[in-house]
């Protein structure tokens, strides 16, 4: 399936095809237009990086920007495939920045990349929640998604920021990122994206908060291990706090019962990535001692985006296209439960493209089991 959707702004494509450069040749086929300021592209993991890179440096001479996934979105829920879009001069720029060394990536580092983009900009003078947002792409196996966006938000001075960490289906082998005409490991790409056109950021979940708390008491969050909960060990608290025996925990558990923390008036979801034979829990987010928790229980899928899509079309109208950066977790129910179809038909009505990730940013966290996006409109 090879297919283009244009609007006066951009252009989408989507393409399904196991032959690497005849899968770039479709894509590019889809997306090129007269001056480019930039593409985004999300690309299977399946392809050869190499190959990949080299038919991308063939086809575009503007700036390029994307990562793997672990499945593509588009008009279906796809694998094997590119999904992307490229951006008009008329109306955007894109500054792309590579960063390396993510474990040194602190809040000096960051001012110095702002400072970069600064003196790049075009539309405005400095960095800011006006006229431009960022895409961040991280490396998903890195743990370093924290460190990276927390201190980009702290440096951008409050410039909106979504983001998503890369896949590579369910192997978690290697995950990559991609920029410079190549693809990199243990790395991020931070895309400052300027605009004339109105744009809205979004963070969609459909969990909501019970009134069953719990307390962490003992953790490493480097590695993103919770060892006690309440004083006691994590498998059996939390266990306990579902009904549940530890033995009985499995990953379907955690998909329907992940964690919430509340920061001001929101609630964030912390997932669970697998109990282990210590009676510790390994989260998706770094979890730190003293952190208070509550247990979270999913609402309905379809009717909760239903109403999101319906509250963004409100806001901004219908978008000329919308990035999403959604969790791998998400995806895994929505085909358990079959409603792919019904979900990714609401998703056209905002001309979404996307990725399933291993994680998602939005503004300075790093969250689990949510949808973060940018809506771009149309011109006013």
């Amino acid at each position: 399936m090879n297919t283009m959707v244009e609007t006066s702004l951009v252009r989408r494509g989507e393409v399904i095809e196991a032959d690497a450069r005849a899968a770039v040749a479709a894509f590019a086929a889809q997306v090129t237009q007269p001056d480019m300021a930039g593409v985004v592209l999300f690309c299977s993991s399946n392809y050869d990086p190499e190959i990949i890179a080299e038919a991308m440096r063939a086809h575009f001479d503007c700036p390029v920007v994307g990562c793997t996934t672990a499945g593509e979105i588009a008009s279906t829920y796809q694998r094997n495939g590119i999904v992307g879009a490229s951006f008009p001069t008329s109306h955007f720029r894109l500054h792309p920045v590579l960063i390396t060394s993510m474990r040194d990536f602190g809040l000096t580092r960051a001012a110095m990349v702002c400072q970069d983009v600064e003196s790049q900009l075009e539309f405005s003078r400095r960095a800011g929640a006006d006229r431009m947002f960022g895409l961040l792409l991280v490396d998903g196996l890195s743990l370093l998604e924290e460190r990276v966006v927390s201190n980009l938000y702290n440096a951008f001075n409050g410039m909106p920021i979504v983001g998503g960490s890369a896949g590579d289906d369910l192997q978690f082998v290697e995950t990559l990122v991609y920029m410079d005409g190549r693809f990199h490991e243990h790395a991020a790409v931070l895309a400052v994206v300027e605009t004339t056109l109105p744009f809205r950021v979004f963070r969609w979940q459909h969990f909501q908060p019970t009134a069953v708390d719990l307390v962490v008491t003992a953790s490493d969050p480097d590695s993103r291990t919770v060892y006690e909960i309440n004083g006691g060990m994590a498998t059996i608290e939390y266990a306990a706090a579902l009904g549940l025996r530890p033995e009985e925990l499995d990953a379907h558990v955690f998909s329907l019962h992940p964690i919430m923390i509340q920061i001001g008036d929101e609630w964030y979801v912390r997932s669970i990535k697998q109990a282990n034979a210590d009676g510790s829990l390994t989260f998706l987010c770094a979890i730190d001692s003293g952190l208070p928790l509550t247990v979270a229980n999913g609402v309905n899928y379809l009717e909760v985006l239903g109403e999101q899509i319906a509250a963004l079309r409100a806001d901004i109208g219908t978008p000329s296209l919308t990035i999403g950066c959604d969790c791998i977790l998400r995806r895994i129910e929505i085909l358990e439960k079959g409603i792919e179809q019904e979900v990714a038909g609401l998703l056209s009505e905002v001309n979404f493209m996307g990725f399933s990730t291993f994680g998602e940013q939005i503004n300075g966290l790093h969250v689990n089991q949510t949808l973060t996006g940018i809506a771009i409109g149309e011109e006013v």
